[in-house]
Protein backbone atom coordinates (compact mmCIF):
# COMPACT_ATOMS: atom_id res chain seq x y z
CA UNK A 1 0.00 0.00 0.00
CA UNK A 2 2.88 2.28 1.16
CA UNK A 3 4.78 1.77 -2.16
CA UNK A 4 1.15 2.22 -4.10
CA UNK A 5 1.12 5.98 -2.64
CA UNK A 6 4.66 6.55 -3.02
CA UNK A 7 4.59 6.02 -6.69
CA UNK A 8 1.08 8.14 -7.20
CA UNK A 9 2.95 10.88 -5.26
CA UNK A 10 6.05 10.92 -7.68
CA UNK A 11 3.96 10.59 -10.81
CA UNK A 12 1.74 13.65 -9.31
CA UNK A 13 5.35 15.94 -8.40
CA UNK A 14 6.60 14.98 -12.06
CA UNK A 15 3.62 16.11 -14.20
CA UNK A 16 4.47 20.09 -13.88
CA UNK A 17 8.28 19.00 -15.35
CA UNK A 18 6.66 16.70 -18.09
CA UNK A 19 3.93 19.46 -19.10
CA UNK A 20 6.44 22.02 -18.84
CA UNK A 21 8.68 21.26 -21.68
CA UNK A 22 5.18 20.91 -23.98
CA UNK A 23 5.21 24.96 -23.61
CA UNK A 24 8.64 25.71 -24.32
CA UNK A 25 9.11 28.20 -27.17
CA UNK A 26 10.34 26.68 -30.57
CA UNK A 27 14.06 27.70 -30.91
CA UNK A 28 15.47 28.95 -34.49
CA UNK A 29 19.18 29.23 -35.28
CA UNK A 30 21.00 32.35 -37.34
CA UNK A 31 24.37 33.02 -37.85
CA UNK A 32 25.80 36.17 -38.87
CA UNK A 33 28.88 35.71 -41.65
CA UNK A 34 30.22 38.58 -43.80
CA UNK A 35 27.55 40.91 -42.26
CA UNK A 36 24.47 38.71 -43.30
CA UNK A 37 21.82 36.31 -41.90
CA UNK A 38 22.49 32.63 -42.61
CA UNK A 39 19.45 32.05 -43.01
CA UNK A 40 18.08 35.08 -44.00
CA UNK A 41 14.43 34.13 -43.06
CA UNK A 42 12.37 32.31 -40.66
CA UNK A 43 8.30 30.82 -41.08
CA UNK A 44 7.44 30.44 -37.66
CA UNK A 45 3.48 30.01 -36.34
CA UNK A 46 1.72 32.32 -35.38
CA UNK A 47 0.43 33.19 -31.97
CA UNK A 48 3.38 31.09 -30.83
CA UNK A 49 6.33 32.50 -28.94
CA UNK A 50 9.74 31.79 -29.89
CA UNK A 51 13.56 32.21 -29.23
CA UNK A 52 15.91 33.15 -32.04
CA UNK A 53 19.57 32.03 -31.14
CA UNK A 54 22.32 34.33 -33.08
CA UNK A 55 25.84 33.64 -33.28
CA UNK A 56 27.94 36.15 -34.54
CA UNK A 57 30.73 34.21 -36.61
CA UNK A 58 31.98 38.14 -38.23
CA UNK A 59 35.41 39.70 -37.44
CA UNK A 60 33.44 42.39 -35.54
CA UNK A 61 30.49 43.16 -33.08
CA UNK A 62 27.39 43.35 -34.09
CA UNK A 63 23.88 44.71 -33.21
CA UNK A 64 20.65 41.91 -33.49
CA UNK A 65 17.55 44.58 -33.85
CA UNK A 66 13.96 44.51 -34.53
CA UNK A 67 11.46 47.38 -34.30
CA UNK A 68 8.99 44.80 -35.34
CA UNK A 69 9.32 42.03 -32.87
CA UNK A 70 10.91 44.56 -29.96
CA UNK A 71 14.42 43.40 -29.24
CA UNK A 72 18.28 44.64 -29.38
CA UNK A 73 21.08 42.83 -28.72
CA UNK A 74 24.40 43.28 -29.01
CA UNK A 75 26.52 40.38 -30.54
CA UNK A 76 30.24 39.93 -29.61
CA UNK A 77 32.99 38.16 -32.22
CA UNK A 78 32.13 34.73 -31.43
CA UNK A 79 29.49 34.54 -28.97
CA UNK A 80 25.86 33.78 -28.76
CA UNK A 81 22.41 35.52 -28.04
CA UNK A 82 19.06 34.38 -27.64
CA UNK A 83 16.25 36.66 -27.87
CA UNK A 84 12.39 36.07 -27.26
CA UNK A 85 9.48 37.05 -29.68
CA UNK A 86 5.94 36.55 -30.20
CA UNK A 87 3.11 35.62 -30.46
CA UNK A 88 2.61 37.11 -33.59
CA UNK A 89 -0.05 37.61 -36.08
CA UNK A 90 -0.02 36.53 -39.64
CA UNK A 91 2.73 38.89 -41.47
CA UNK A 92 5.91 39.79 -42.03
CA UNK A 93 8.38 40.89 -39.33
CA UNK A 94 11.96 42.62 -40.19
CA UNK A 95 15.34 41.53 -38.09
CA UNK A 96 18.43 43.15 -39.05
CA UNK A 97 22.32 44.32 -37.63
CA UNK A 98 21.78 47.82 -36.61
CA UNK A 99 25.59 48.01 -37.36
CA UNK A 100 25.37 46.24 -40.81
CA UNK A 101 21.95 47.53 -41.88
CA UNK A 102 22.64 47.63 -45.46
CA UNK A 103 24.12 44.24 -45.70
CA UNK A 104 22.56 42.06 -42.53
CA UNK A 105 18.48 41.99 -43.16
CA UNK A 106 16.12 38.98 -42.61
CA UNK A 107 12.43 38.43 -42.07
CA UNK A 108 10.53 36.27 -39.89
CA UNK A 109 6.75 35.30 -41.30
CA UNK A 110 4.25 34.36 -39.48
CA UNK A 111 1.74 32.36 -40.81
CA UNK A 112 -1.08 30.38 -39.34
CA UNK A 113 -1.23 26.66 -39.08
CA UNK A 114 2.80 26.63 -39.61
Amino acid sequence: MRIGIFLGAAVLLAVPFLTARADEPLVFKLTLKNHKFQPDHLDVPTGQRFRIQLTNNDDTTDEFESYDMKFEKIVTVGSTVTVRAGPLHPGTYKFFDDYHPESAVGTVTATEGK
